[in-house]
């Protein structure tokens, strides 16, 4: 004779439930059933499924109309974390947030890309490892990885494709590498990508279509269309940094190709124009310095710059129709310069109905943008249905 069968311990369809649950607001059982037209029943047993893993908790008790008042339940951002990771070409930025996209513990430091994925990863892990332990959380609390790298990516395996200043990443398979060392899912995508959606979600998260543009090393956008950031059939929607602008010197960029918009108004380039005109500018950063500081060269070399960005952007604004465009990356800490350049050249250049509701700003996320866009793409995949029935 069998043993009768231990009952589930979850209920069924608690993963479609949490999906009305995840935007924060507190729901009594009452306004669920409501909502989803399930028995009372049903909906608490699948509200306690959510409870034993901890996603979903207690806020309070609703308003009474009568007796005792209704208990209210939420999600519980802090019952799992997720891994965000903003690599740029010269920095490296890792952070443990919760499941709202809130980063709770960060580090940030000097980093070649350069380097290479195993010196670059390897970092990433320990550094992980340093901020949980700091926390006195474990791996076990994780639920996702995200993960920005200045280069084209290969959306769906994760691996960068032929990324022009990540020397030594082609192919690297990102997610496999961190498969042996670390439980979770990992997501990587180009670092563009990843700010746009943290600009979206900290500054713009009632606009549909924005962009945000980074100038610093290279030149890229992300571009977020009716609520959706897009990246095209291979990954590479949003490349405006190879796009060849009009210029009186043919410059070759290290991408092979000459006019590129990278190589006359990146930070390396504006530089090494300052250079060629006598001033002791090695990097971007020391364009930045030197504009912040009032040197007339560098304001003119940084609004130079902007125009030659403004050029491709509005192209970008008849084809996109953004309500934003949002201008991040180092170059952008010269001030109001580069984005001045930028929008006197989209203005002028652009169709009226395009622009006349179009901002162009600094960015508001700034430095944090990659890192929140980091976070926001392991929550949305952490928190999927399908990842949830699974952790269910």
């Amino acid at each position: 004779m069998h043993a009768p069968s231990a009952p589930s311990t979850t209920a069924p369809g608690a993963a479609e439930l949490f999906q009305l649950l995840r935007d924060g607001r507190p729901r009594t059982r009452a306004e669920l059933a409501a909502v989803t037209g399930l028995a009372r029943s049903t909906v608490a047993a699948r509200v306690e499924s959510l409870m034993a893993i901890g996603l979903v908790a207690p806020a309070g008790d609703a308003v009474s109309t009568g007796g005792r008042p209704p208990s209210q339940f939420a999600l519980n951002p802090a019952a799992r974390l997720v891994i965000a990771v903003d690599l740029g070409a010269q920095h490296g930025d890792v952070g443990i947030a919760d499941l709202n996209g809130r980063i709770l513990s960060r580090h940030r430091e000097a980093m070649n890309i350069g380097g290479g994925p195993e010196h670059v990863l390897s970092w990433v892990l320990a550094t992980v490892h340093d901020l949980l332990a700091t926390m006195g959380r474990g791996t076990q609390d994780l639920v996702g990885l995200g993960m920005g790298v200045p280069g084209p990516v290969e959306h769906e395996t994760g691996r960068p494709s032929n990324p022009p200043i990540m020397p030594g990443w082609d192919g690297f398979d990102i997610p496999g590498w961190f498969s042996d060392r670390l439980p979770v899912p990992v997501f990587v995508d180009n670092d563009v990508n990843i700010m746009a959606l943290g600009e979206h979600r900290v500054a713009w998260p009632d606009i549909k279509d924005l962009m945000l543009v980074k100038v610093a090393t290279g030149i890229g956008s992300g571009i977020i269309s009716s609520g959706m950031l897009q990246r095209g059939g291979q990954g590479t929607a949003g490349d405006i940094g190879h796009i060849q602008v009009a210029h009186d010197r043919q410059v070759l960029c290290r991408c092979g190709s000459t006019g590129c918009l990278e190589a006359v108004a990146a930070g390396p380039a504006i530089a090494g124009q300052l250079r060629i005109e006598g001033e002791a500018a090695e990097t971007g950063m020391d364009v930045v310095e030197l504009a912040r500081a009032g040197n007339t060269a560098a304001i003119q070399a940084v609004r130079q710059a902007g125009r030659a960005l403004g050029e491709v952007l509005a192209i970008c604004v008849n084809i996109v129709n953004p309500n934003v465009i949002a201008i991040g990356g180092a170059m952008a800490e010269a001030g109001e310069h580069l984005i001045a350049g930028v929008r006197e050249v989209v203005y002028a250049k652009s169709m009226p109905l395009a622009t006349r509701h179009l901002v162009i700003a600094q960015s508001k996320a700034g430095r944090d943008a990659g890192l929140i866009g980091a976070a926001t793409l392991a929550a949305e995949h952490a928190l999927s249905h399908t990842a949830l029935e699974s952790l269910l």
